[in-house]
């Protein structure tokens, strides 16, 4: 009973704390990004009020996500700090409770973020996202005219199963065309048409292609494929340009499963995926860095020199700043292709851990 009480207040210690770090760090991002976007876009475009409060509503996802493995780091350095600084700790020991089970509740805590930041950045992060740039482009810029841009994909989806795929190298919004076309038809998840052409024309209300191939892919192994060749032929689709161009989603915009199959369509395609895997994999990485903090905040919160509130907070930003350092490092040798992309964005969160690991086998000693 006493070992449950004991859970319960160094649980919301660590957890009133982490609650303060987030609200400390999101008006720091707020502050220092969004309020000076947001007058840029009143002074530049002449924004509206409500422009503006939705700008700032939408902005806020995305920059709490970050602020979660922060706050979850400030919050064990400064709870821990305290308890320690008030001989709590001390006396915990001297009840016979081990250091694993003191900081048990922290570590639980740490994990509980983690798992939440993953539903967070997968659901509300991406959404946010999306209506973000579309208020910022069609009500604050005003962009209704479509834009050219690169790596076009379309879907028709029924039922949860796809029977189309169209994947364009390229939007020219000057000529109105798509470039470098594939198209994919599929049977029962499986590949069973596919149509290639150089560029598709938006005229007279229809997309034509021209200039393209058409496969037949045997459904038995063995059998022989047909090849058609064609100058003209009508793309199946009804979406205007500036439909195709405002359906298509950033890779911040996208959930883990688009991210996933985006990764796998560009690959098929032999282009660079590098950019979109090391967003896919930081979806993962950046919210268990929650629970890499809380390996590295809890015995340093735990020794003497680090009562002061003022010495935590320090520290927390030096290790936030190296933690972020190597996450920057990481991403640039991912996108270069310098190390593959699931070992280079996890090289933070490695490091992380063997540190909170050697940090907490010592405290423990």
């Amino acid at each position: 009973m006493h070992i449950r009480l004991l859970d319960r207040y160094i649980f919301r210690e660590v957890f009133f704390t982490f609650l303060f770090g987030i609200a400390a760090f999101t008006t720091v991002f707020v502050g220092s990004g969004t309020l000076f976007r947001i007058a840029q876009y009143m002074t530049e475009y002449g924004a509206s009020l409500s422009s503006c409060i939705k700008i700032f509503v939408l902005s806020l996802p995305g920059a709490v996500i970050w602020t979660f493995p922060m706050s979850m780091l400030l919050g064990t350095l400064l709870a821990f700090g305290r308890l320690s600084s008030s001989s709590e700790i001390t006396a915990m020991k001297s009840c016979g409770v081990s250091f694993w089970r003191i900081a048990a509740p922290g570590l639980l805590l740490g994990l509980v973020v983690s798992f939440f930041a993953v539903w967070f950045n997968e659901y509300i992060v991406p959404w946010s996202n999306e209506a973000y740039t579309r208020v910022l482009n069609y009500e604050i810029k005003g962009n209704t005219a479509p834009q050219s841009q690169d790596h076009i994909i379309l879907k028709d989806i029924k039922s949860g199963v796809i029977n189309r795929l169209i994947y364009a190298r390229r939007y020219d919004a000057s000529t109105e065309q798509m470039q470098n076309i594939t198209m994919q038809l599929f049977e029962n998840g499986k590949v069973s048409h596919v149509e290639n052409a150089e560029y598709a024309e938006w005229k007279n209300g229809t997309w034509t292609m021209h200039q393209g191939v058409i496969y037949d892919i045997p459904k038995e192994e063995g059998a022989a494929q047909h090849l058609m060749h064609f100058d003209t032929q009508l793309l199946p689709i009804n979406d205007s340009p500036r439909q195709i161009v405002r359906s298509q989603k950033r890779p911040e915009e996208m959930t883990i499963r688009e991210l996933r199959e985006t990764i796998k369509l560009l690959k098929g395609q032999f282009v660079n995926s590098r950019k979109m895997e090391a967003e896919f994999h930081q979806r993962f990485t950046v919210p268990f860095a929650s629970f890499i903090f809380a390996l590295v905040g809890i015995p340093l919160g735990l020794q003497p020199n680090r009562a002061s509130s003022s010495r935590g907070f320090a520290l927390s930003i030096v290790i936030i700043f190296i933690y972020y350092s190597l996450m920057t490092m990481g991403g640039a040798f991912a996108q270069g292709g310098t190390l593959p992309a699931m070992f280079a964005v996890w090289i933070p969160n490695i490091v992380g851990l063997i540190a909170g690991v050697y940090l907490m086998w010592k405290a423990s000693r």
